[in-house]
């Protein structure tokens, strides 16, 4: 089992899609181990994209995070990163397959309804930047 990273992102929390969302994650054999509201502070946002932040579009992406709610959780599957990014699809909605969740729920490259880790060692950052493992399902 593998755990990776994942959001529902403002633009898709706003729409109404986050249940749509969780419900295709379980359907999907994901365990959710963790999960939280949260309403990023544009500090916050600046915090976990820092990775980015020498990228054109560092500001306008960390406007978009901390511009309403999302829900940030803890997925757990076999070969987890590579399950969840295939269920999210293409970073560009209108280049993602049909089925996925950024071509039925996002409207653009940059409000593409979810985030998800790229690599074991960027899902381990992001996990702990936003839960603590006393937070972390461990059994059940």
């Amino acid at each position: 089992m593998e755990r990776t990273f994942a959001i529902i992102k403002p633009d898709a929390f706003a729409a109404g899609h986050a249940g749509s969302i969780l419900t295709r994650i379980y359907q999907e054999g994901f365990r959710v181990v963790g999960i939280k509201k949260l309403f990023l502070s544009k500090i916050e946002a600046e915090g976990f994209y820092a990775v980015h932040r020498e990228r054109p579009f560092f500001g306008e992406l960390t406007d978009f995070m901390s511009s309403g709610p999302c829900l940030v959780m803890v997925l757990e599957a076999e070969n987890g990163i590579k399950k969840w990014r295939e269920l999210m699809g293409a970073t560009n909605p209108a280049e993602a397959a049909s089925g996925t969740l950024r071509r039925e729920f996002g409207s653009s490259v940059g409000e593409n309804a979810t985030h998800g880790s790229d690599a074991p060692e960027t899902a381990a950052f992001e996990i702990g930047y936003f839960f603590s493992g006393l937070e972390l399902l461990t059994n059940s």
